[in-house]
C-alpha cells in the first residue's frame, strides 16, 4: 500500500472583518508573502499535491494562487463549500472520498476547523503536549501520514510527519 499524505493548510493572513461578507475577505500583503513562503516550503520538502481541496473563500483561493506558482505540476483543484464553515468530521468525510490514485492531498481551509482536524487526526505520540487546539497559525501547514486507503482514514490514525509556520 502506498503511503499517503494529507497536508492541512490554514489560509494566510487576511484583512480584518469589515462589515462585508466574511467569504469575501482578502489577503493582506503579509498574507501573500506568508503563503509564498508556505509554497516554497512545500516544494522544497517535496510535498507536491495531486489534489487540492480548497474553501471557496477569497482568502483561501488567494492562498492557493500564491502557492500554486511555486509547485511543479498542475494538480486538480476543487473548491468545495463544505470546507467553508464545515466541521472536522465533514472534512474527514471529504478526505475519505478522495480517489485512491491520489498520494498527496492538500486541504486549504479555516480555523478553528483546520486545527481541530489536525488534532483529531494525530496519533497520541505525534500530538504536541499541551498543544493549543487552535494553534495552527495563518499560513501554517501540518503534514499527516496516512497509512492505508483514503476510505479507511480515521481520527487518531494519521501521525504528524512535518509542520511549518511561515513566520515566527
Amino acid at each position: 500500500m502506498t503511503d499517503r499524505r494529507i497536508v492541512l493548510l490554514r489560509h494566510a493572513k487576511a484583512e480584518r472583518p469589515h462589515g462585508g461578507p466574511d467569504i469575501d475577505r482578502e489577503l493582506v500583503a503579509r498574507g501573500v508573502a506568508d503563503a509564498m513562503a508556505a509554497g516554497a516550503w512545500l516544494a522544497e520538502a517535496g510535498y507536491r499535491p495531486d489534489l487540492v481541496l480548497c474553501s471557496p473563500a477569497s482568502r483561501t483561493r488567494q492562498t492557493w494562487a500564491a502557492i500554486a506558482d511555486l509547485l511543479l505540476g498542475e494538480p486538480e483543484v476543487r473548491y468545495d463549500s463544505a470546507i467553508y464553515g464545515g466541521s472536522a468530521a465533514r472534512l474527514l468525510k471529504l478526505a475519505r472520498a478522495v480517489d485512491p490514485a491520489v498520494t498527496t492531498l492538500l486541504l486549504i481551509g479555516h480555523n478553528p476547523t483546520m486545527s481541530e482536524l489536525s488534532d483529531l487526526l494525530s496519533t497520541d505520540d505525534t500530538r504536541p503536549s499541551g498543544a493549543d487546539l487552535y494553534g495552527l497559525r495563518t499560513a501554517g501547514l501540518v503534514v499527516h501520514r496516512v497509512d492505508g486507503a483514503w476510505s479507511e482514514l480515521t481520527f487518531g490514525a494519521a501521525p504528524v510527519e512535518a509542520r511549518h509556520t511561515a513566520r515566527g
